[in-house]
């Protein structure tokens, strides 16, 4: 029996570094909001069938009329209020959910790919929890205090984390369900609540280094640039 599949869009991050008074997720790449880009890949994705969009209070209703309307982006069944910190906007978009598979991912992320939505949901299937991510290509340091390296991790078995996050939903919300129960500390992502709270390993399966996440102006630059070479 084919499981049902949802997205969870994050676009409520406040984007402080882009040092401009619109969010990241809302200033344009080719003349359409960053935004728009991650959700046409879910909404063009067959095995995907409803996208929640989560976002800060006060964009619910630009997002509705200028993103979701505007492009015709029918697989957006809700549109709700993120909260203070990531985990609470994720948490914010499973409840909207209550089983199959749920893909977890950063609007701010206007790169990602149809095959990594694919194979992120076969994967996730199989084993409960996968992420995407790829091989760091850099020496990584493990720095003190005082600046000074204290270890230097092999860098075979270094990866950089990107989203999708994707689960079987009856696990990612029994993780947010015992972190709320138990409390948490420095979570950045939800493969390590899962990790953490569930006794769930997640499965990493290869990204791509396009897959960026729009952090700073310089950010937005390579963006448009990658956006033009796939269109030539």
């Amino acid at each position: 029996m084919k499981e049902h599949v949802s997205a969870v869009v994050l676009a409520a991050g406040q984007g402080k570094r882009m040092n401009s008074n619109v969010q990241k997720q809302f200033m344009l790449l080719q003349n359409k909001p960053v935004l728009y880009y991650s959700l046409k890949c879910f909404q063009d994705c067959e095995e995907v069938e409803q996208i929640i969009l989560v976002t800060g209070r006060g964009e619910i209703e630009y997002c509705k009329t200028e993103v979701v309307e505007r492009y015709g982006f029918d697989k957006v069944k809700q549109i709700v209020a993120g909260g203070k910190e990531r985990y609470d906007s994720v948490e914010q978009g499973l409840n909207c959910i209550s089983n199959g598979i749920v893909l977890i991912h950063d609007g701010a992320r206007p790169l990602v790919t149809e095959d990594m939505i694919k194979r992120s949901i076969k994967v996730a299937g199989e084993v409960g929890a996968c992420t995407v991510g790829v091989p760091v290509k850099d020496t990584i340091k493990v720095v003190d205090e005082a600046g000074f390296g204290i270890r230097t991790p092999d860098r075979k078995t270094l990866w950089q984390i990107q989203t999708p996050q994707t689960f079987q939903v009856s696990i990612i919300k029994d993780a947010y369900l015992k972190m709320r129960t138990f409390g948490c500390e420095n979570i950045t992502d939800d493969t390590m609540l899962v990790e953490r709270f569930m006794n769930v390993q997640s499965k990493v399966i290869e990204g791509d280094y396009r897959n960026m996440k729009i952090t700073t102006p310089e950010d937005m630059a390579l963006a448009e640039a990658l956006l033009w070479s796939k269109h030539i």
